[in-house]
């Protein structure tokens, strides 16, 4: 069909604020009802007149004036976003609801439908994916220009109830204003956050940069230093997975890394009398601790290369096989080299962090052999620092602020959901994001087709990286073992159990401020939990009655899962 533009009829119910881009007008997306309303950031509203998808599409290129510049001058810029209610899903031909038995995230329309022949026809294409609850419909870019749209439909469950918790359910300029917020401080959306996690990665880190050609002085694409390239690197055999070719072609039978979040429950009959004495058992959870793990990380760049017997050297990212199994510690401790908190038997394969950590605990360590990469850098560094910043806007945003006392802090972490929803909605996502973006530096094959051995997508990327994923795994283990060493140096106190981020005490109170270690002046010592917003500080997990945590440890659970009233889920970057 011959393109048509319309009028952009723009109606504001409140002036929009000055674009900071003005190829980008309106903002990076807009929500869509089935009334033809496009709602955007900063209350604005558009008209939109498109009853079919490539309409959608050149309406949302040609007149919306949506999009978001470049992360770092060397990137892209993020193509705009459009959401679809559920009545603009079907005023625009597709089903309200995507039926089948696949996983909910893996349903596609089928080829054959209506909607896909449309977007064929308009010389439109969709991505290897189809057309799915985040569909893109795009043209190969000619030279510079680039045409692309993102969708996202909302009844096909687009946005996750875990990562996006009641956003679906609200009207249109609320579904606005939580997506807008997200976009402007991380991102604009791609797919779940946890794509979106791994997106922002590469949009800070670019691959390539114009470099000019000393032989004809033309611009050609090169290398960006301290990115991840445009290849896909293999790991190390004992950094890959089982079913990885690298483990299966080889028949590898070494042992895999393991470097994963705690699980560990501290043995009831370690338990004193007097711990059992004390009324309550209070949960402290770390403020996103992978992310604050991240923070200046130096991880490997390149392939890895294989050394026998090489001296350790806490600098070098790898993986090392080690023996720490003599280290006695302290039995009311976790471990800190296993994830379950039990003494090694034996040799086994570490992460540079974990190794170090012995070291700085005064041990010996003498590897047999390692895999290290010679190229390094703080790959995540611009990926924690605007995390971060989004983490704590977006609390200040709901009342919690740098300048609160313990108290105050406590008070205002009890309330923020009930402050604004929507924005405690936008810091649902960044956690989520943080979480299940290192999740996919190591993501698994999916589908009942998947035989082991066998490539799967996931690996051609150069963001499918392993060692980066059990890099800051097990940073964060380690912080926290540090910290609960620590608190029984100061304090005389030990953990009753530990899941991921989430640490429980017996205590003489409902409040951690009972137990946290303060000086004289009433400032949180250095070393311990310290209550805070920022990445790393502690806030109040839960609180139940110290008889209900010996109850489910006498039991084989871990009170650090149930403490805050439910079922936590392990933040094991999955």
């Amino acid at each position: 069909m011959p393109s048509r533009t319309w009028p952009n009829a723009v109606v504001s119910l409140r002036a929009a604020q000055s674009p900071t881009d003005s190829r980008f007008p309106n903002g990076p997306l807009a929500v869509l009802d089935g009334h033809g309303s496009a709602y955007g950031v900063d209350d604005l509203v558009m008209h939109c007149p498109a009853i079919t998808i490539p309409e959608l599409v050149e309406w949302t290129l040609t007149e919306s004036g949506l999009g978001a510049a470049r992360l770092h001058r060397n990137g892209k810029d993020a193509d705009p976003l459009i959401v679809l209610t559920a009545d603009a899903a079907v005023k625009l031909g597709l089903p309200e609801h995507l039926e089948g038995h696949d996983q909910r995230r893996s349903l596609r329309l089928p080829e054959d439908h209506p909607v896909v022949k449309q977007v064929a026809k308009a010389r439109w294409q969709l991505t290897q994916r189809g057309f799915g609850p985040w569909a893109r419909v795009y043209r190969k870019a000619q030279g510079r220009d680039r045409q692309c749209v993102q969708l996202a439909i909302l009844s096909w469950d687009a946005l996750d109830e875990r990562s996006w918790p009641g956003v679906a359910d609200m009207d249109p300029a609320d579904i606005a204003r939580v997506l807008g917020t997200y976009a402007t401080r991380v991102t604009t959306p791609r797919g779940s956050t946890a794509v979106s996690g791994l997106e922002l990665m590469t949009a800070l880190r670019p691959p390539t940069r114009a470099v000019r050609e000393a032989a004809t002085g033309a611009w050609v694409s090169g290398h960006n230093a301290g990115s991840l390239g445009t290849d896909p690197v293999d790991p190390a055999p004992p950094e890959a997975t089982p079913e990885h070719p690298v483990v299966v072609e080889t028949g590898w039978t070494g042992g895999f890394l393991n470097e994963e979040a705690y699980q560990w429950v501290r043995p009831v009959h370690a338990l004193t009398g007097q711990e059992c004495t004390l009324p309550f058992a209070v949960g402290l959870d770390l403020n996103t601790a992978f992310l604050a793990a991240a923070s200046r990380l130096t991880v490997g760049l390149s392939a890895p290369d294989h050394f026998h017997a090489p001296a350790f050297n806490p600098k070098i990212p790898g993986t090392w096989l080690v023996d720490l199994s003599r280290i006695e510690l302290d039995p009311r401790l976790p471990s800190p080299f296993t994830p379950d908190g039990t003494r090694p038997t034996g040799p086994a394969w570490y992460q540079t962090n974990t190794v170090a950590y012995a070291q700085e605990l005064g041990y010996d360590v003498h590897p047999v052999e390692a895999y290290l990469r010679r190229e390094t850098g703080a790959y995540l560094d611009p990926w924690h620092d605007r995390l971060k910043n989004a983490y704590v806007d977006t609390l200040a945003d709901l009342g919690v602020t740098r300048d609160l006392d313990d108290d105050a802090f406590l008070a205002a972490m009890e309330t923020y959901k009930q402050t604004d929803p929507a924005m405690a909605a936008v810091l649902s996502a960044i956690k989520a994001t943080v979480k299940g973006g290192i999740g996919k530096l190591r993501e698994r094959p999916q589908g009942r087709q998947y035989k082991t051995g066998e490539r799967w997508p996931a690996l051609e990327r150069p963001t499918w990286r392993p060692d980066i994923r059990a890099a800051v795994i097990s940073k964060a283990r380690v912080n926290m073992h540090r910290k609960i060493t620590n608190m029984a140096k100061m304090t005389g106190l030990y953990p009753l159990a530990v899941l991921s981020d989430c640490v429980v005490y017996a205590s003489p109170g409902e409040s951690p401020i009972g137990f946290l270690p303060y000086d004289e002046a009433g400032k949180p010592r250095p070393g311990g939990f310290r209550l805070g917003l920022a990445p790393g500080l502690a806030k109040l997990e839960g609180v139940q009655s110290m008889s209900w945590a010996v109850d489910l440890m006498e039991k084989g659970l871990n009170p650090a899962r149930h403490i805050k009233g439910g079922d936590a889920v392990l933040d094991e970057g999955e």
